[in-house]
């Protein structure tokens, strides 16, 4: 079991201070996100410096999260997103990164379903291609507030597809709050197919209230409406024993000391997995 640090926990942070907080508060990875590695390169780093770094601090890049609204397929749009894919897969084999989540948004809502699955299909086999040349994988998130938010539909698309570099990050929030996943259903999975845990708490949007993550997952671990206990038992059942990543997304905790944010999500996480 690998423990990591989500860059989302510390939102307002950049990517070296992530590296020294995530050794000195116990974790082993960094689930890193594109916007600090991005910015990062962009104003003077390196991938070399970068690794260097990872080395000093004994930390691995565990996930890049997150590739985006993977749904996109107006010509100019979809031409984008590969690009966006070969780009990140570069920074995944240059950081000896395993595994970029993939994840659409609303992009593909209006859409009938079929026509929306044919597109999702057909993204993520154009995806996966490019990943798998570079031994990359890809953790489908199912989103929530979106139409492709149920556990079952990720794993039907990764089996039509033939591939054998996607898989799903079992998220307990979005799968909570999406509503058309539960526990049971991942205590049933294959485990190969978990890439990894999102440990995390809130609520689904009440009746009339739009959807912001910001509000709905302004939760601390055991404060929100997800069955934490539950979701960690149905992991645990399937025998999986890869990446765990404390994922705070709350402004509320976010105000805190980046260090204090880091130590609270681990030490809540190993109270309920160990």
């Amino acid at each position: 079991m690998k423990l990591s640090l989500h860059g989302v926990s510390v939102w307002y942070s950049n990517a070296v201070t992530q590296l020294r907080i995530a050794h000195e508060t116990g974790y082993s990875g960094l689930e890193i996100l594109p916007e600090h590695l991005y910015r990062y390169l962009d104003n003077g780093g390196s991938y070399a410096k970068y690794r260097d770094l990872l080395a000093k601090y004994q930390i691995e890049i565990t996930c890049i999260n997150a590739l985006k609204r993977m749904g996109r397929f107006q010509p100019e749009e979809r031409a984008a997103l590969l690009r966006e894919a070969e780009k990140v897969v570069q920074a995944a084999v240059e950081l000896r990164c395993p595994v970029v989540q993939i994840m659409a948004l609303t992009e593909l809502d209006h859409l009938p379903d079929a026509a929306r699955d044919a597109i999702l299909l057909e993204n993520l086999c154009a995806i996966a291609d490019i990943g798998k040349p570079h031994g990359i994988k890809f953790q489908i998130e199912v989103v929530a507030f979106t139409a492709f938010n149920s556990l079952q539909h990720a794993l039907d698309l990764i089996k039509q597809s033939g591939k054998d570099n996607l898989g799903v990050v079992v998220d307990f929030w979005h799968l909570h709050a999406g509503g058309g996943t539960t526990p049971d259903e991942v205590a049933r999975m294959d485990k190969d197919l978990i890439y990894g845990v999102h440990f995390c708490d809130g609520r689904a949007a009440h009746p009339g209230e739009a959807w912001d993550e910001w509000v709905q997952r302004n939760y601390a671990p055991g404060e929100g409406d997800v069955d934490i206990p539950a979701w960690v038992a149905a992991v645990k059942a399937t025998g999986y024993n890869g990446v765990w990543s404390p994922e705070l997304l709350s402004p509320r905790n976010w105000e805190d000391d980046l260090w204090d944010i880091a130590r609270h999500s681990i030490d809540d996480m190993k109270k309920y997995i160990y």
